[in-house]
C-alpha cells in the first residue's frame, strides 16, 4: 500500500535549491508562482521540462506536435518504450511523467503544431517562454511573440556534437533577429535526422537554458548570461560571443527596433497544401530559397536513397512502418507523398530538409 506524498511543507523538497545564493526562500516562492510555456518537448524540451518541474515552477504548458518514436529514446529523457508502443503524443507522455515527478506543479499538455495562428494564445499568461524546438521557423515566431508582449525567452539548439544558447530579455538584450538576421534556408544546416546528435550536448545546452530560466523566474535578471554561448563536446571547444553591440542593429532590426513582426504576420515561414487524391502534401516556402542539391544529397544519404538532377531531388525514408517519398525542388518547395496530414508533412520537412 502506497502512502500519499506529504505536501504539508511544500518548501522542504526545495531546501537544497534554496540554499543556493541568489534563490533563497523569496526566490523559491517566486519560482513556485511562475508560469512557463515550453515550445517543443523533444530532446531539449524533455530536459527543460524535467528540470523546471523538479525545481517547482508553478505552471508548465508543454506544447508539441509529434509522437514518441524509437529513435527519440536515445536522448529524450522523459520517454520510455511504453510510450512508443502506446503511440503517445510527446506532450501527453511528458505530462504523465511530469505529474509523477511533482504533483504540486500544474502541467498543461497541448498537442499542436506551433504556428503563427496559435503561438500568441499558447504563450498567453506565461512569465517565460522556453525554446525546446528543432526548427528555426518556430524560434522566429517565439522571438516575435516575446518582443511584442515583452516576455523573456531562452533560445537553445543542438545538432551533432554542437550546441548554442542565448537568453533574450526584451528591451535589454539583442533579440534573435538582431543576432541572426535571417533564418537559415532549407538544407543550409543539418538536422538531427541528417547530422545526428549526441545526447550529452542536448543535456548540457538544456541545462544552461534551465539555469537561465531559474534566474529569471527567481527575479535575478542581473545574473542572466547576456552572451551567445557555443559548445562542441566532440572537439572540446567552447566560445562566448559578445552580442550586446548588436542590440537593435542600429535601429534597423525589423523585430525589436521597428516592431514589425514579420513571422507572426505570415511574411516568412512555410505553408502546406494537401494534394487531392494523391495522399501527398506540398510544403512551400513563403519566400523562395535556392537549394544546393549536392550539399543536401550528402546530408540525406544516411537517411535513405537519394537521386537528383538540376530540376529536382528525390529521396525515400521509412518512419515506423510508414514509407514517405520526398520530391524537393530548387526553390525549397517539397511534395511529401505518404501522408495527407499537413502537420505530419511539416514535421517531416523540418526533420529532413530543415528550417
Amino acid at each position: 500500500m502506497t502512502t500519499p506524498f506529504d505536501t504539508a511543507s511544500p518548501l522542504d523538497r526545495y531546501s537544497r535549491q534554496m540554499r543556493v545564493p541568489g534563490i533563497g526562500k523569496a526566490g523559491q516562492e517566486r519560482i513556485m508562482k511562475s508560469r512557463v510555456t515550453l515550445c517543443g518537448v523533444g530532446a531539449l524540451g524533455t530536459v527543460l521540462a524535467n528540470t523546471l518541474v523538479r525545481a517547482g515552477v508553478g505552471f508548465v504548458r508543454v506544447v508539441d506536435r509529434d509522437f514518441v518514436e524509437p529513435s527519440n529514446l536515445q536522448r529524450q529523457v522523459l520517454f520510455d518504450e511504453a510510450d512508443v508502443t502506446g503511440n503517445l503524443p510527446k506532450s501527453e507522455a511528458a505530462a504523465t511523467k511530469l505529474r509523477q515527478i511533482n504533483s504540486s506543479v500544474q502541467i498543461e499538455s497541448v498537442v499542436a503544431d506551433i504556428n503563427r495562428t496559435n503561438i500568441e494564445s499558447l504563450c498567453e499568461g506565461a512569465d517565460l517562454i522556453l525554446d525546446g524546438t528543432d526548427n528555426f521557423e518556430v524560434r522566429y515566431l517565439i522571438n516575435d511573440v516575446a518582443i511584442k508582449h515583452n516576455k523573456p525567452w531562452v533560445y537553445g539548439g543542438a545538432v551533432g556534437s554542437e550546441g548554442m544558447t542565448m537568453t533574450i530579455l526584451p528591451g535589454e538584450t539583442p533579440c534573435l533577429q538582431c543576432v541572426f538576421e535571417k533564418s537559415p534556408g532549407p538544407g543550409e544546416v543539418g538536422t538531427c535526422e541528417t547530422a545526428g546528435v549526441l545526447a550529452p550536448i542536448v543535456t548540457i545546452i538544456a541545462s544552461f537554458q534551465s539555469a537561465e530560466a531559474l534566474k529569471i523566474l527567481a527575479g535575478k535578471k542581473d545574473a542572466v548570461n547576456r552572451e551567445l554561448f557555443m559548445l562542441n563536446i566532440w572537439e572540446n571547444t567552447s566560445r562566448r560571443v559578445k552580442i550586446a553591440p548588436l542590440k537593435g542593429r542600429k535601429g534597423q532590426c525589423p523585430c525589436c527596433a521597428k516592431r514589425q513582426f514579420e513571422w507572426l504576420e505570415g511574411e516568412h515561414g512555410t505553408q502546406t497544401t494537401s494534394l487531392c487524391g494523391r495522399n501527398a502534401v506540398q510544403v512551400t516556402q513563403k519566400r523562395a530559397s535556392k537549394l544546393d542539391f549536392a550539399d543536401l544529397s550528402r546530408q540525406l544519404e544516411a537517411s535513405g536513397p537519394v537521386t537528383a538532377n538540376k530540376f529536382l531531388l528525390k529521396f525515400n525514408v521509412t518512419e515506423g512502418d510508414e514509407p514517405y517519398e520526398f520530391t524537393v525542388f530548387p526553390d525549397g518547395r517539397a511534395i511529401i507523398k505518404g501522408t495527407s496530414d499537413s502537420d505530419r508533412a511539416r514535421t517531416l520537412y523540418a526533420k529532413y530538409i530543415g528550417y
